[in-house]
């Protein structure tokens, strides 16, 4: 029997209802992070660093995204 197990515990990142819009996403990761004392210029300067896709990945990287 084998368990996932989250190594690393990143904070969740719900984005239900956003619709898409990646400011949206930008406004609810900005609240989620400086809530955790996480470096969100880093963060943002990351995900706005490219197209959507990138956007999207780079949530995934910092949040549990739900």
């Amino acid at each position: 029997m084998s368990e996932k197990v989250n190594q690393t515990e990143k904070p969740i990142l719900s984005i239900i209802g956003r619709d898409g819009n990646a400011f949206a996403i930008l406004g609810a990761a900005r609240r989620v992070a400086l809530t955790n004392n996480m470096d969100w210029n880093a963060i943002s300067k990351e995900a706005m660093s490219g197209d959507y896709d990138n956007l999207l990945s780079t949530m995934m990287k910092y949040f549990d995204v739900q």
